[in-house]
């Protein structure tokens, strides 16, 4: 699996109008209805039923929401970058400005967990996350994301 398979190049936004954790959360719902047809309300509730267990910030000023949805065949994901970081409840209390979200089936076992890991190493990756921050151009922000992927899948 590679980030190729989870996040089609319309997944990408760069934005300036997330203030808080839940306006991101519905401005994927927005992106989820545009790139996949899921249901806006559906998607902003299960992310935020999902983070109600546990913040999905995961530090370094990333984090990684995610949530099972009906209606989904596969595991598929959208990145955000955003402009002015925003606080998340992160794991170190740090604020985050990147954001990848994996949707998957609600019957997805271990393709979800493999999309996690993924999304998580490539995103561990401090060279990674500084050329993602340097970009503002959503084409050069999936190449990015793509080839940096599908060089750690080599």
């Amino acid at each position: 699996m590679t980030i190729q398979d989870i996040l089609p190049a319309t997944g990408i936004k760069v934005i300036a109008s997330a203030t808080s954790k839940k306006r991101l959360f519905h401005d994927l719902g927005d992106m989820a209805e545009t790139c996949f047809g899921l249901d806006h309300t559906t998607v902003v509730d299960a992310l935020m039923d999902r983070e109600s267990l546990g913040p999905t910030g995961v530090g370094h000023g990333v984090a990684l929401p995610h949530a099972r949805l009906p209606g989904l065949t596969k595991v598929c994901g959208l990145f955000l970058r955003l402009k002015k970081s925003i606080d998340f409840d992160a794991v170190d209390r740090q604020p985050i400005d990147l954001a990848f979200a994996l949707f998957a089936p609600q019957d997805a076992g271990v393709e979800h967990l493999k999309a996690l890991a993924l999304v998580s190493r490539t995103l561990r990756d401090e060279n990674i996350c500084t050329k993602l921050r340097a970009n503002e151009d959503p084409s050069t922000i999936y190449t990015i994301l793509t080839e940096m992927s599908a060089a750690q899948a080599a």
